[in-house]
């Protein structure tokens, strides 16, 4: 088993950044010919989420999301007097997290001879949801 976490910078709310190369190769680093690999995000605003890398896709997943629970919506976790003390730099991002239960916060893809079994058009990607920051991926492999 090898487990990695991999640094990944994000642009714009609702980012879809492609991270398949980047666990390829934490999949060859690893030398397991026949097992799993497991993608976690570390935050609770950003997602992991298998789909293609068509750039008008990207765009629908966007509205989409945007249509799940819109930016500019009411959300009591953005009260954040109510919420008690709180760091003066947190965020109102309510929108955030009630569009993460629309996707996981991770993946598990079958590893064979030392290659992920993605489909043809599959790629994994690292979902921001909430602004431009810095996120975590935990990256395991296990098997032989």
């Amino acid at each position: 088993m090898l487990t990695r976490c991999i640094r990944v910078r994000t642009r714009c709310g609702t980012d879809f950044v492609d991270v398949t190369d980047r666990v390829q190769a934490v999949v060859e680093a690893s030398g397991v010919r026949e097992g799993t690999v497991l993608v976690f995000s570390r935050h609770t605003t950003a997602a992991v989420h298998i789909n293609e890398h068509e750039p008008l896709l990207l765009q629908d997943l966007r509205r989409t999301l945007a249509r799940i629970s819109p930016p500019d919506g009411a959300y009591e976790h953005n009260d954040l007097e109510r919420r008690g003390p709180v760091p003066p730099d947190e965020p109102r991002n309510g929108h955030s997290h009630c569009q993460s239960l629309a996707l996981n916060t991770s993946e598990t893809i079958p590893v064979l001879d030392g290659r992920m079994l993605l489909g043809r058009w599959q790629r994994i990607f690292l979902v921001e949801l909430d602004r431009p920051c810095e996120r975590e991926l935990v990256v395991q492999v296990r098997g032989e």
